[in-house]
Parts: structure tokens; sequence; C-alpha cells
């Protein structure tokens, strides 16, 4: 088996994530708001648990879940239901989010969240996000040939998963910087209420887009 000829595979699918996990989306709005509002370390342990949840999207892709729910409308539908509702559970907690007293803010900003609920949020945020599903979707049905071996596969996932960690890790550590953390620090209830908006039309935009466009044009 010659590497060689899985090259120009491998760059489309390097650059096709690239332009995925660079464009915001949910997984950016919750490591930017961990940054923020809990600093370094909660915020790189969120980027580990959202690159850990690829390994999620990888498995059914090799294990040819994918294709089977690309090509059930109804398994497909749920999956984003449930994780657009997520999204919208997430998104809707932020937005009630009140003006905190100089005392809360204080344990908030010392890791008020454990690490262990961090990578949580972080794993589920991606394993239910739409936009990644979609991606892995596309990508495995479209994108990777269907003669290329499994090993090659697998190593493609690693690389995605490697790679989505790399990056959150990298915003990370850029938005927890002191400067930009007391940039939001003062009026922090505004940006975790803005950030929950764009959560949930970010959910609402895919249940239209996927499940009610459907059912008008239907």
């Amino acid at each position: 088996m010659e590497l060689g000829q899985f090259y120009g595979e491998f760059i489309t699918i390097a650059l096709a994530h690239l332009f995925a996990v660079a464009s915001p989306g949910p997984d950016f709005a919750i490591v930017m708001k961990h940054s923020i509002s809990y600093g370094k370390r909660v915020a790189l342990i969120t980027s580990l648990g959202i690159g850990a949840a690829i390994f999620i999207h990888v498995a059914y892709a090799l294990l040819g879940i994918g294709l089977i729910i690309n090509t059930t409308a109804w398994l497909y539908d749920l999956l984003i239901i449930l994780a657009s509702l997520f999204l919208i559970y997430i998104g809707w907690g932020a937005i009630q989010s009140a003006p905190s007293s100089e005392q809360q803010q204080e344990l908030t900003e010392s890791g008020e969240l454990s690490g262990k609920k961090a990578f949580f949020l972080g794993f589920l945020t991606n394993g239910l996000n739409p936009k990644a599903t979609l991606f892995f979707l596309s990508l495995f049905t479209v994108i990777v040939n269907v003669e290329t071996p499994t090993l090659i596969k697998g190593m493609y996932g690693v690389y995605l998963a490697l790679a989505t960690t790399v990056w959150f890790c990298v915003l990370s550590l850029i938005l927890s910087r002191q400067n930009v953390r007391q940039f939001f620090s003062r009026k922090g209830y505004v940006f975790d209420r803005v950030m929950g908006a764009v959560l949930i039309l970010l959910a609402v935009n895919i249940l239209y887009a996927e499940i009610f466009a459907k059912l008008l044009n239907s």
C-alpha cells in the first residue's frame, strides 16, 4: 500500500477541516465562554473534551453508521433535533446570566468549574454539535473514497482529533489572557447572554434548514 496515493485526499480533508473548525459555532462559543469566565486551565480542559469527541464522529464513519444515518431520514432528523435541543438548553442557561457581585466574580475566575465537568461539557458540545455531525457525514461520504483502507481513514480521524484539540487549545490561550478577560469581566453577564442568544439562533437555524424546510417543501 503506497501512502503517497492518499496525500491529495488528506490535503483536501485538512483544508476542509481548517475552514470548518475556524468558523464560529457551538465549540467556539463554549471555549470562548470558559476562557473568559474560568481562565486558561478550564478552557484547555474543555478543548481536550472537544478534541476527544471527534472520535465519536470518526467511529460512526468508520463503522458505516454515518452512511446509515445519512440515508435513514427519521434517524438523521432525530439526531439533528436532539443536538439542537442541547444547544438551546446551553444557550437558555447563558441568557439567564445575571450581574455578579465582585465576590462571585472572584470565585468564578478562580476556577469554580471542575476539570471533569469542563471536559464533559466540551465533549458533549462537540459530540452533539449538528455542525460537526453534518461535516463528518459529508467528509466520509463525499471526500473520502469508499476504497480508502480503514487504517488510512483511522489515521485521518486521529489527525482531525489532534488538529481540533490544538486549534481550540491555542484559542483558549489567547482568550484567557489577562487583558482579554479584564475586557469582558465588567460586563461578563452581557457576554454570556449574547453567546447564549448565538447558540439558540444556531440551533433554530439548523432546525429550520434541516427539518422545517423539508416539511414545508414536502
